[in-house]
């Protein structure tokens, strides 16, 4: 598949807040019962794994609202929308994912190798780990069915979907209950260590290879959102698309300067200094004007506004005697 596909299509709103309610209503109940295991047992890995159910909960509510604040229709005070206001309560999702599960995950496995630990009955903890497993296994089956879907559409590999897609929300979801899924096994090998060999070491490397795994998760969200907020273009397929496009209607004979924005999921800006045939009149730019952005919103639905401006190509301004246009970067920038 081609990048541009990424970002071309229109993602399901709905579908992502399903799947993120789902994810929060799991880690909540998981969060509790794992706290309470981890106070029966004593096992370190065990309260890092209700740190970081908690966090994940934390995580949720926050991504609900993204999803929500950033539906918003434009208005006279935001005339492009709302959407990049999904990035910034994502990205503060993904701090809430470093500083609550993390950082508590790691202390607590420091404290543990330092000071030890008594061991309680284990027993609590295998089923509440053998629960939040099953519950863990079905939210990541929701992000999951998603993702595919969203990538069958798009004719993408999953994994490139998921890599590329501007829906953090989604994104996030898949992210942290992979981790989750996976500090699990953590949590349980910690018990089990300990269990063996009576030694409180084995708990305690679980917890801080947890909260390393949650540093990666909460760097990569981190990450992804940062970029879109600070304002990341269109994939290169997907520009050199849109300038086959400008460049296949009547009367554009060149793109002196384009420009793209990913303002969310189903949100593109497009905007480019277009050379005009000298001989056309006012009339016929306006049509060629309209007839472009309906070609490019017929070929990317998610292209919601273009603008465009008539600039006189480098040879009028030869003739004019002025400065030569700048050169085509082809970026977002």
């Amino acid at each position: 598949m081609s990048a541009e596909n990424s970002t071309s299509g229109s993602a399901p709103g709905g579908e992502s807040t399903f799947t993120v309610v789902v994810a929060a209503i799991a880690n909540l109940g998981i969060a509790v019962a794992k706290a309470i295991a981890g106070l029966i047992s004593g096992s370190s890995a065990m309260l890092s794994e209700a740190a970081h159910s908690v966090a994940d909960t934390v995580t949720e509510v926050l991504l609900l609202t993204a999803l929500k604040r950033s539906e918003k229709p434009a208005d006279e005070e935001h005339p492009l929308g709302y959407g990049p206001e999904r990035y910034i309560w994502a990205l503060l999702a993904s701090v809430a994912t470093f500083v609550g599960g993390a950082v508590f995950a790691v202390y607590d496995g420091i404290h543990t190798l330092v000071r030890g630990e008594e061991l309680g009955d284990p027993l609590v903890s295998y089923i509440v780990l053998a629960v939040a497993f099953v519950l863990e296994g079905y939210s990541l089956r929701t992000g999951l069915r998603q993702v595919r879907g969203e990538a069958a559409r798009l004719g993408a590999p999953t994994t490139h979907y998921l890599r590329h897609t501007p829906d953090t929300a989604v994104k996030a979801v898949v992210m942290e209950d992979s981790a989750a899924l996976a500090g699990l096994l953590l949590a349980a090998g910690g018990l089990l260590g300990g269990t063996l060999s009576g030694s409180g070491v084995w708990d305690g490397i679980a917890s801080i290879l947890i909260g390393a795994l949650l540093v990666y998760v909460a760097w990569v969200l981190g990450r992804s959102n940062a970029q879109l907020l600070i304002g990341r273009p269109v994939p290169k397929e997907m520009r050199e698309g849109v300038r086959e496009e400008l460049l296949s209607v009547p009367h554009i004979i060149e793109v002196l300067e384009l420009t793209t924005l990913i303002q969310g999921p189903t949100e593109i800006l497009v905007a480019a200094k277009i050379d005009f045939r000298d001989a056309s009149t006012a009339e016929q730019i306006e049509w060629a004007c309209e007839e472009a952005e309906e070609q490019l919103q017929e070929r990317y639905p998610a292209i919601r506004r273009v603008y465009l401006d008539p600039t006189p190509g480098l040879g009028q301004r030869r003739r004019a005697g002025r400065p030569g246009a700048g050169p085509d970067t082809g970026t977002g920038a």
